[in-house]
């Protein structure tokens, strides 16, 4: 990873206790970044995460920003769902928040972290570039419908 400069606060595994709080963001995420094809049950999502213990919270003194691990590979491990609220933004949160879940899974020894990112969005390309990601390839979503 590359050097990112220090923002207040610490990396959390997520509790139980921020349940609906989350869940409120997760609902958010889902209104703001994703395909009304790909929505899901916010409440569903934010217990499957809690469960498996994969979603992360970014602390400074309360909640501001949420991610989690989103899948596996023989070496490699996946990163999703960075949010923060409108409130929060523009302080660094998110980009500390995805920069120490990378770090600590690298930490772990996976030989990698990857993410899948919406190349129209620059503002979280910018973020994830100056963390230390790298474009490896474009993807299309193909849908069939009924």
């Amino acid at each position: 990873m590359q050097f990112f400069p220090q923002v207040s606060g610490h990396l959390q595994l997520a509790t139980h206790a921020e349940q609906q709080r989350l869940e409120s963001w997760c609902q958010e995420l889902i209104a703001e970044a994703l395909d009304e094809r790909k929505k899901g049950d916010a409440k569903s999502l934010i217990e499957r995460f809690l469960y498996q213990q994969r979603l992360y919270t970014w602390q400074d003194r309360v909640p501001v920003s949420i991610v989690h691990v989103a899948r596996f590979t023989p070496n490699g491990v996946g990163i999703s769902g960075v949010y923060t609220p409108p409130p929060y933004r523009s302080k660094g949160y998110a980009s500390a928040c995805v920069a120490a879940l990378s770090q600590s899974l690298l930490n772990l020894g996976y030989k990698y972290c990857f993410l899948i990112t919406d190349l129209s969005n620059p503002t979280s390309n910018q973020i994830y570039q100056k963390i230390g990601y790298q474009s490896v390839g474009d993807a299309c979503d193909y849908w069939f419908e009924d």
